[in-house]
């Protein structure tokens, strides 16, 4: 008989995936910042999967941290945070997909209800009481009840007592990010009104909440009864009058790198041709990863402590660095950006660059990178 013979134990090429790392930490300072500007307790909002941090990771950093509500934007949301064993009241908003009254019932999830229509079907659908909290539209015309339509909400909410339970009333801050209290007075005046006249349909005690992450930095008299912070939770504060801590890293491996000669084309179309000798290093990450393709000049990554610039076109799966002098080996790790500082570039500089918010940057984060906290 002839011996089977084996190939010789190959040894591995794999490379550090491209990751995604939230830091506790930095959640849970950021939940101190807050803390320190208000006197009302934090709900939390980790929609978004925690702003691309992961809705549990970021959840959990932010109640061991005194948070003392959580926010989603649906009930299956919600579910997820009571299956990771989060027992903090939970409120969602938004619900695209529609409400299962009977979930939101057993997992102890709050409802917030933007319209009569909404509130209706709720308490048709409601087999046991599900507790709500009345959503006033405050000046964004973008969800919530119209306040001409605000005494037939109250009428319906009191028919429906028995199904289902007001506990609390919410608006939105339209103009908050401009860190000003005038900007926001509208809004302040509008919510007073509409809790005053929840308070005389009989219901109470509510809870009022208005000011998401920048009213809650910068305009005290937006706060009522709590605040929501949502960006502030991963480091960003959009009314930029706060430093909050970056509570992310994201790396990526050099794939391949390769030294070209003056008036070498990199890159679909050859939008970019260098100037000089110099060496290229091959990222794996791109636009399908959440790299914006669009990117204005100075955009770049972190390699050995040094920034390098981006070079060529975004394509879906790299992006080029040009690394000057130095050739990095394949499985050099690249930090795209991280809240070291320095070299590292900033999710508010990515940002800058794509010529969009922070939270475009985070939540676009595609799912083929891997996510760790640290």
């Amino acid at each position: 008989m002839t011996a089977l013979l084996l190939p010789p134990r190959a040894t591995t090429t794999r490379l550090q995936a491209p990751m995604l790392r939230t830091l506790p930490e930095a959640v849970a300072e950021n939940v101190r910042r807050v803390r320190s500007r208000t006197a009302v307790p934090i709900m939390a909002v980790v929609k978004a999967d925690g702003y691309g941090h992961g809705a549990v990771a970021v959840a959990r950093s932010a109640v061991d941290a005194g948070a003392a509500w959580l926010g989603v934007t649906d009930v299956a949301e919600g579910v997820a945070l009571r299956d990771a064993g989060l027992e903090v009241p939970i409120l969602t908003w938004l619900n695209p997909a529609g409400v299962d009254a009977t979930t939101a019932a057993h997992a102890r999830i709050d409802v917030a209800v933007g319209s009569v229509d909404e509130l209706r079907r709720l308490i048709a659908d409601a087999a046991e009481p599900v507790r709500i909290h009345l959503h006033l539209d405050t000046g964004m015309a973008r969800g919530g009840c119209p306040f001409g339509e605000w005494p037939e909400l109250l009428r319906v909410a009191r028919a429906g007592r028995g199904r289902v339970e007001v506990v609390g009333v919410m608006g939105h801050l339209p103009r908050a990010d401009e860190a000003d209290p005038a900007a926001n007075a509208a809004a302040v005046l509008r919510m007073r009104q509409g809790r005053d006249a929840v308070l005389r349909a009989g219901f109470g005690p509510v809870i009022v909440h208005l000011a998401a992450t920048a009213g809650a930095l910068t305009d005290p008299a937006t706060h009522f009864g709590m605040v929501r912070i949502g960006a502030g939770l991963v480091g960003i504060d959009p009314s930029e009058t706060t430093e909050l801590a970056g509570a992310s890293r994201w790396t990526a491996p050099v794939v391949h790198s390769a030294r070209i000669a003056a008036g070498t084309a990199v890159g679909y179309g050859g939008d970019h041709v260098a100037e000089r000798e110099t060496h290229l290093s091959v990222i794996g990450v791109g636009y399908a990863d959440g790299i914006p393709r669009e990117l204005a000049p100075g955009a770049g990554v972190a390699i050995g402590g040094v920034r390098h610039p981006i070079v060529g076109r975004v394509s879906m799966d790299q992006i080029v660095v040009d690394t000057g002098p130095v050739m990095f080996p394949r499985g050099e790790v690249a930090t795209v950006f991280g809240p070291e500082g320095g070299p590292v570039p900033s999710i508010q500089e990515w940002a800058q660059w794509a010529g969009t918010i922070p939270h475009t940057i985070v939540t676009g984060i595609g799912n083929r990178v891997q996510r760790s906290a640290a």
